[in-house]
């Protein structure tokens, strides 16, 4: 029997551990492969990189063959060329039996099998978004020549695929659905890992507009009065268009006369856990999302989210979360104060949300991914 040859793009992993987005999705895709000996005999997963392969010891498993595309003379820059350029045309070479594109373009110079995974998100940045022209450009060319051409398309939950299906026009057929995974393996006690031993919630995302940390950060100002023991603990990058998150903070803090908030752009791994294990409630409420993975994890440590009221939220959580009615600060204050409030519904999430949300594990999330890649 022949070996199954899979190729991954893997730019996103490359010079870092990333805690968002693709990058993390594929850091658990080929950690997930790593150890599944018993694939050696019928695959082989091949693996490209742009600049530099990273020093992850899962990537040293005998199932990987590990490829570099450079571009001559530019290291760390040129993105465009390696990915719609050099990589398609080492691909002519490399014979695969599919090719994964993660990054929600695939090249027009790609032949051969594809599957590419594709949110909502491509679409607004397209026509809505605040890019550069030149990088929306890119999209609109890419983003639809996926839609038109790419053998499957991977969305990572329901609401997405249907999302996706009508904004690109694609064939609800071509589209298969595949939930993200969340890492159970790490409980570790919040006081070795981080300095925050107050009550506190949890923001924990790239802060977007769309995502209302700045409407979260208004919201928990108006609540303080009446939690004066409690802090609003922020993770993430600002990603508005002007530098809105760090002013803001600094605003509320004099106001309220304490330092109530704390913002950082990035944590390690372990002190992210650690907040997760302690905090009240963790406030995600995103205008759209293809999944989400921050209150999802929240709730593996039966920890109350905050989410928006919308059909993804319903399709992901059910009744283990509480419901912002809008982005905007009086129904993000409700929700939360309900998240803190609300002792029986607390203790129910508490309770039984981390049974519930096993259900999204990078396990079954790399089973799926392997069936779909060898269906027709």
């Amino acid at each position: 029997m022949s070996i199954i040859r899979i190729g991954i793009e893997c730019e996103s992993i490359e010079g870092k551990n990333p805690m968002w987005g693709v990058g993390r999705m594929i850091m658990k895709l080929l950690e997930e492969i790593s150890r599944r000996t018993e694939l050696e005999k019928e695959y082989r997963f091949v693996l490209y990189f742009k600049d530099t392969i990273p020093g992850f010891s899962f990537l040293n498993a005998p199932i990987f063959e590990k490829k570099m595309v450079p571009v001559p003379f530019f290291k760390n820059r040129l993105f465009p060329i390696y990915y719609f350029a050099l990589l398609p045309m080492k691909l002519w070479f490399d014979r695969l039996d599919v090719m994964f594109w993660p990054n929600y373009m695939l090249p027009i110079i790609a032949f051969g099998k594809s599957v590419v995974m594709l949110t909502e998100d491509a679409y607004y940045e397209t026509y809505q978004g605040k890019l550069p022209f030149r990088y929306r450009l890119a999209y609109w060319v890419f983003v639809n020549w996926t839609a038109k051409f790419a053998t499957k398309i991977l969305a990572i939950s329901e609401t997405s695929k249907k999302n996706v299906a009508e904004l690109f026009n694609i064939n609800p057929n071509r589209i298969f659905v595949n939930y993200l995974g969340i890492n159970f393996s790490l409980r570790l006690n919040l006081k070795e890992n981080n300095n925050f031993q107050d009550k506190y919630i949890l923001y924990v995302g790239q802060a977007f507009p769309r995502r209302h940390l700045k409407e979260t950060v208004l919201a928990f100002e108006k609540l303080a009065p009446e939690f004066s023991n409690l802090k609003l603990i922020a993770i993430g990058p600002n990603k508005y268009e002007t530098p809105t998150i760090g002013f803001l903070v600094s605003e509320v803090n004099d106001r309220l006369g304490r330092q109530a908030i704390v913002h950082k752009d990035y944590i390690k791994d372990e002190e992210l856990v650690g907040l997760y294990a302690e905090a009240k409630a963790l406030v995600y409420v995103s205008d759209r999302e293809a999944f989400g993975l921050p209150p999802m994890e929240a709730l593996s440590f039966g920890v109350p989210p905050v989410i928006m009221d919308n059909e993804l939220g319903h399709e992901l959580f059910g009744e283990y979360a509480f419901y912002a009615k809008s982005g905007e600060v009086d129904n993000v204050a409700e929700a939360i104060k309900l998240a803190l409030t609300d002792s029986e519904k607390v203790q129910r999430i508490k309770n039984s949300g981390p049974e519930f949300v096993k259900k999204y594990n990078w396990n079954d999330f790399a089973n799926r991914w392997i069936k779909i890649i060898n269906e027709p």
